[in-house]
């Protein structure tokens, strides 16, 4: 994935130190998991077994870290989770621990740890105020509930929802979600660093996106409250902008 620059001298220095620590954990972890198929040693099979290395990063329940790249998974759709799953497990999507971890798990386990994290109420996040001017926040503001209409920009309520909570079963809310990792994602959709399945309909847009519009875009949907009610729109119940008319993933 795409990240930003997080400065220079001792203390850039020890966030990377922490950052290959936490990647070397997730990769004993995943060892840990792959040698079980191979001992005379049976861990319970539960659902709490299963997603015990998603749940390193990815909190308890799937309600997210305080790192800016980890993000909350409790209550996304069910579809939505699955995709990104096989996303990482066949290559479309690349960050080398999550793809070493499901390297060789079946659909069907998938579906499975999918439907675990799309069931979780977890209390949302507070969220740090994102430190940009007004100007900047305006332009999020916009992009997030207009869009942009010269530039053939649609807004992100007209496929997240009004509540921005996402869609069933497929398009993910944005709610709870930390500014650098949201232009981390709409960045590496813009580079072709994170797919999915045709119609590939987020790139379509992000590729309009300028890096300001991505800054204040991220910035606004950070600073967003907790929603009353997380759940995501039924499906159907929305008429998606015409470049997401289609398709199983975004």
């Amino acid at each position: 994935m795409n990240r930003e620059r997080r400065g220079t001298g001792q203390c850039a220095v020890g966030r990377y130190a922490a950052r290959v620590a936490m990647c070397l954990v997730l990769f004993i972890l995943a060892g840990s998991l792959h040698a079980q198929a191979h001992s005379t040693v049976t861990a319970p099979d539960s659902i709490a077994t299963r997603v015990m290395a998603c749940t390193t990063c990815h909190g308890l329940r799937g309600e997210g870290s305080n790192d800016d790249y980890f993000p909350r998974l409790a209550g996304k759709p069910p579809r939505y989770l699955y995709n990104q799953l096989v996303a990482f497990r066949d290559g479309q999507r690349k960050y080398a621990p999550m793809n070493y971890l499901l390297e060789y798990l079946p659909d069907a386990y998938l579906r499975e740890m999918a439907g675990y994290f799309a069931e979780q109420q977890t209390p949302f996040p507070t969220l740090p105020k994102p430190d940009v001017p007004p100007a900047v926040m305006a332009l999020g503001q916009k992009l997030t509930l207009e869009g942009d209409e010269r530039r053939h920009i649609p807004s992100c309520v007209a496929c997240h929802g009004a509540s921005l909570t996402g869609v069933s079963p497929d398009i993910p809310g944005l709610l709870g979600l930390r500014a650098k990792y949201i232009s981390a994602q709409l960045g590496a959709s813009r580079y072709g660093a994170r797919v999915s399945a045709k119609p590939n309909c987020m790139q379509k847009i992000t590729a309009l996106l300028s890096d300001a519009d991505i800054a204040a875009t991220s910035a606004y949907l950070s600073s967003l409250p907790s929603p009353s009610n997380p759940a995501p729109a039924t499906e159907g119940s929305l008429k998606l902008a015409l470049t997401c008319q289609s398709g199983d993933a975004r």
